[in-house]
């Protein structure tokens, strides 16, 4: 179902242009630092009932606030939205604070993941803001039809979680915010494994 998304009044903190210009360029960073690559991860926010997201497949280097689509939080996909568009409304639903979800592909968490522990960072930072990373196991063949569910739980007490071998999604009331745990997390898992390299 095609969704269309009017013009509200009613102005949170933000407008959802500056909303929209904040998404794209930290999303932009994520690519410019290494968390993705060219077309990969994806990223949305939450205005009012509004979620905003990038498109499938887009090229974060090219992206522009323009190009984001609008879904509802009912459930109404815009047509051409991430793949894991389903998986942000769970989450917006589960997670009553969320205003923002990134999901980036930092090398140093995937790596870890592949253990199928969660992972618990050894540095300071990392056990500050993370006691405990969860590392979710979701089966590739069903990955669409289980992620949503599976994530949002994780995300409805944690800052991040880590689907096993493919990336870390994190949420929080700000965009800025999320960004921060998103590299936080690569930051700790970097750390950790520097940590055990001879």
């Amino acid at each position: 179902m095609l969704m269309v998304c009017s013009v509200s009044n009613k102005v949170p903190h933000e407008s959802r242009q500056a909303l929209k210009q904040q998404l794209v360029e930290h999303y932009r960073w994520l690519r410019q630092y290494g968390y993705n690559d060219s077309h990969s991860g994806n990223a949305s926010f939450r205005w009012h009932d509004e979620i905003w997201i990038t498109p499938t497949g887009c090229c974060a280097d090219l992206l522009q606030p323009e190009d984001l689509l609008c879904c509802s939080i009912d459930g109404q996909l815009a047509a051409g939205a991430s793949l894991d568009a389903p998986l942000h409304l769970e989450v917006y639903r589960h997670n009553p604070e969320a205003r923002a979800v990134l999901h980036s592909h930092g090398p140093h968490a995937i790596a870890l993941s592949l253990s199928g522990k969660d992972f618990v960072p050894v540095d300071f930072e990392g056990q500050y803001y993370f006691p405990v990373v969860p590392v979710i196991d979701i089966p590739f063949t069903s990955y669409v039809e289980q992620s949503p569910l599976a994530v949002a739980e994780q995300l409805a007490t944690h800052k991040v979680a880590i689907v096993r071998g493919h990336g870390v999604y994190a949420c929080a009331p700000t965009i800025n915010l999320a960004y921060k745990w998103s590299c936080s997390v690569e930051l700790s898992a970097k750390i950790a494994w520097l940590s055990v390299q001879g």
